[in-house]
């Protein structure tokens, strides 16, 4: 339990509900409820009783709960079995068990974190599609 509480020193218990903005130095432990943003170069881990709807930059996330938001993980993210995700996902290192959900896009490898260049975006003039045909549209 010692080093759980000194790899975690900072937990938000499963009867807490927070929203707003986060920042810590070296881990947090999850088990109630955020919305917002959180900052850390820390460890961050979502507990498998925790929900969240944040965007997060942090060295490590550990998910095992419920996530909506992007998440951008210098050193790495691991979606335990038990977790549910939905957002953009940058990690230097990906780890995802068998049984976890993960919906959204995927950016993984030493370059996936690094910022975009300042020139912005690459944009093409591609056309727009419509409507799918095949697919009724409301009157």
């Amino acid at each position: 339990m010692a080093d759980n509480q000194n790899e975690f020193p900072t937990i938000i218990g499963p009867d807490a509900s927070f929203k707003g903005e986060l920042t810590f130095e070296k881990g947090l432990k999850l088990q109630g409820k955020f919305e917002g943003r959180i900052n850390t170069p820390g460890k961050l881990h979502i507990a498998r009783e925790a929900r969240m709807s944040a965007d997060v930059e942090s060295g490590t996330v550990i998910v095992e709960g419920e996530v909506k938001g992007n998440l951008i993980a210098t050193d790495k993210i691991e979606l335990k079995n038990s977790a549910r995700y939905e957002g953009d996902l940058q990690a230097s290192k990906l780890v995802v068990d068998e049984g976890a959900s993960l919906v959204g896009h995927v950016q993984v490898g030493h370059d996936a974190t690094k910022r975009p260049s300042p020139a912005g975006p690459v944009t093409t003039n591609r056309p727009v599609p419509g409507p799918n045909p095949g697919v009724s549209q409301p009157k």
